[in-house]
């Protein structure tokens, strides 16, 4: 009887996520087009925090003492985002990539990827690791602020007549975070009961029922903005959270307590590598295809596979 109770509940979780997304992208292209900024930037900044609000919950209430849950939630959600992501996106419509995601972003969330493994060789994620990380993470913000003052200058006003704009645009975005975060909470904690039920180690845990439960906001997100016509905010949602998972996420939990990290670690440290060198096509073709897209879900079901069978 509970575990159909739980299985309910994750049901209603993932309903929550699939409202909250659609108004949280829908809120946050109304803003883009008012303050003339891009699509990109809305969705690596206010999209990508609201879908990263479960992973960052999740990570706090798991606390020091449950550290192979936060490390496996990040990783896990990384790999999550750009395989399963991003491929079932690829598949749904060949992803067009902007030149500032291809030339700048992409290459700092790899080169984010790569210092989280320095950082770890030691055997933890330190207290001074996650001040660290998060001093990069207000660089980057300050970065992007810059970025989005010039893009304003650079992007013609769109005349919008609309009657309390800001309340009804701001309020969609409200409602939507608020959504994803408890939905994903619902989801995840009842996912996570159910998990136990067969046994599970707090590392598979973290790197499957939770990283894919606190993920669906971003698939959920980015499936609901491709299909409105709005891949750049989908590409720019996976890439923002991505980082907002290594600098804020693991910064923040860090500073809290030391995380430590075991040798298996760096075997899914190098898949989420690979899975972010992936992206890295784009350079050449400056889209993300459907073949792409099918060759990363193979590889992120395949993953997911062995991880219960190693």
């Amino acid at each position: 009887m509970d575990i159909l109770l739980n299985s309910a509940l994750v049901v209603v979780g993932i309903a929550m996520l699939c409202f909250g997304g659609n108004w949280l992208v829908s809120g946050g292209v109304k803003i883009a087009k008012k303050l003339r900024i891009s699509n990109l930037i809305i969705g690596m900044t206010v999209v990508a925090y609201g879908t990263s609000t479960p992973e960052l919950a999740a990570s706090i209430a798991a606390g020091s003492e449950h550290s192979e849950i936060i490390l496996g939630n990040v990783i896990g959600s990384n790999i999550t985002n750009i395989g399963l992501v991003v491929g079932i996106a690829a598949i749904m419509l060949p992803l067009m990539l902007e030149r500032n995601t291809i030339r700048k972003e992409i290459p700092i969330m790899i080169g984010v990827s790569f210092l989280l493994i320095v950082l770890s060789l030691d055997g933890n994620v330190s207290i001074y690791d996650g001040i660290l990380l998060l001093a990069i993470m207000l660089g980057y913000t300050v970065l992007t602020i810059k970025n989005i003052s010039k893009q304003r200058n650079e992007i013609k006003e769109e005349s919008i007549v609309e009657n309390n704009f800001y309340l009804k645009s701001f309020g969609l975005l409200g409602i939507g975070i608020t959504l994803l975060y408890f939905g994903s909470i619902l989801t995840v904690d009842n996912a996570v009961i159910l998990a136990k039920e067969f046994g599970l180690s707090e590392k598979v845990i973290g790197l499957t029922v939770i990283a894919i439960g606190t993920s669906l906001p971003e698939l959920i997100t980015s499936v609901i903005a491709i299909r409105k016509g709005h891949t750049d905010i989908g590409v720019g949602n996976i890439v923002g959270s991505n980082l907002y998972n290594i600098l804020l996420i693991l910064g923040l939990s860090a500073t809290i307590g030391s995380i430590a990290v075991s040798s298996d670690v760096f075997i899914d440290y190098a898949v989420m590598i690979g899975f972010s060198l992936a992206l890295m096509v784009g350079l050449k073709t400056k889209v993300i295809n459907r073949k792409i897209g099918i060759a990363l879900t193979i590889g992120f079901v395949a993953y997911m596979v062995l991880l219960f069978f190693k």
